[in-house]
């Protein structure tokens, strides 16, 4: 074997470890825009905080990683303005079986979405049937069209890999301009519901109490709402310590306490805990019927936007830091970037390496060239 060839083996044989040496297992990195500016604000606005596992991980074959991004969501930031823990984990697409239910379950989640195949017991599953919030893919007919009392869960996620995706500028005005629809979240939407069944109501004459109790199984404190049909005008609302409770406006179209005149009655929206006691003009034509409200305010549906693996809230939320709307974001923890330490100093020692044999080969070739005059 002749220089040159011994030296093009080493060369092979440089450029080559690098690409066979393994990979070093992945770290975790932290979202500080969770914590820090846009999840607080997001957070003050009404926005829900959810999970979405680990990046590049299934949690069908890693189910310690839902408790592992619960504890990673809380130590940046509460879930709700109602409540502090997660309910709201998005699932890998297809069937939920029963031991992924229960590990989902056991860390606290009863909400699950959003490509769901089958419904767990015990999990409540929303659909993704709103579309996407992606440009060019976006449909308002799709939203516009949906049934009274529906939510409608629109999917949105900002980068795929290198590629940044940026939203329908159109669909997001027209939702920030329909003054029929409920902003809302999905674990809001949910307790929602849940508190509406809960009111209890009972009357003497001329006045009416309205009390919706504390229920110790729901996840967060949400305000639930009921329709109070009678013809009996309305002389004050007031709470359990004599204060007028406050009106709502036709145009609310976030969830918040209070009652207005509706349909020959009343809606009223009131917390968990709370007794109102409503004094109504007397009639002797007395009819008083009542049901919850799916829907606040009476809106004809609900909307929300479903931020999907969410490792940087930068990304996802930037467009939308003043937006009305509700976003449901799915945290998931990103991988960060690894160091492979034997590559870096094969790296180095190539960098070294290499100029010195290229010299070397120089040095051979100009000694044999004088050789060869001599």
């Amino acid at each position: 074997m002749d220089r040159t060839t011994a030296v093009s083996f080493v060369m092979i044989i440089i450029f080559t470890i690098p690409t066979l040496s393994p990979v070093v297992t992945a770290e975790w990195e932290s979202d500080g825009w969770i914590k820090n500016l846009i999840g607080p604000d997001r957070l003050s606005m009404g926005d829900e905080f959810g999970c979405h596992g680990f990046e590049n991980k299934d949690i069908n074959e890693n189910p310690y990683l839902i408790e592992d991004c619960k504890e990673y969501l809380l130590s940046n930031t509460n879930a709700s303005r109602w409540g502090m823990n997660p309910i709201s984990f998005g699932t890998p697409p297809g069937d939920v079986n029963q031991k992924l239910a229960t590990n989902l379950l056991d860390s606290g989640f009863k909400i699950v979405g959003d490509k769901v195949t089958n419904v767990p017991s015990d999990l409540f599953v929303v659909e993704r049937n709103g579309g996407s919030m992606e440009k060019n893919v976006a449909n308002i007919s799709l939203i516009a069209d949906s049934p009274k009392d529906s939510l409608v869960s629109i999917y949105w996620i900002a980068r795929i890999h290198d590629l940044r995706i940026r939203e329908d500028k159109t669909l997001l005005s027209w939702l920030e301009n329909n003054e029929s629809l409920w902003y809302t979240t999905w674990g809001e939407w949910y307790n929602h519901k849940l508190s509406g069944k809960n009111i209890e109501l009972s009357n003497v004459e001329n006045m009416l109490y309205v009390k919706l109790p504390i229920n110790e199984n729901n996840s967060w404190n949400v305000p639930g709402s009921i329709h109070i049909k009678t013809n009996n005008s309305i002389i004050s609302v007031k709470d359990s310590k004599g204060n007028n409770f406050p009106q709502l406006d036709p145009s609310d179209q976030n969830l918040k306490i209070g009652w207005r005149n509706h349909s020959g009655g009343i809606i009223v929206t009131l917390n968990s805990g709370e007794n109102l006691s409503i004094e109504m003009q007397n009639s002797t034509n007395y009819t008083l019927q009542n049901n919850s409200i799916n829907t606040f305010n009476d809106l004809h549906h609900s909307v929300t936007v479903v931020g999907h693996h969410v490792t940087n809230m930068r990304e996802w939320a930037s467009d939308f830091l003043e937006s009305p709307l509700l976003f449901t974001w799915l945290i998931e923890r990103g991988a960060e970037p690894s160091f492979n330490w034997p590559i870096i100093f094969i790296a180095i020692g190539t960098l070294i390496a290499t100029p010195l044999a290229i010299r070397w080969l120089i040095s051979m070739d100009a000694k044999e060239i004088i050789d060869y005059a001599e």
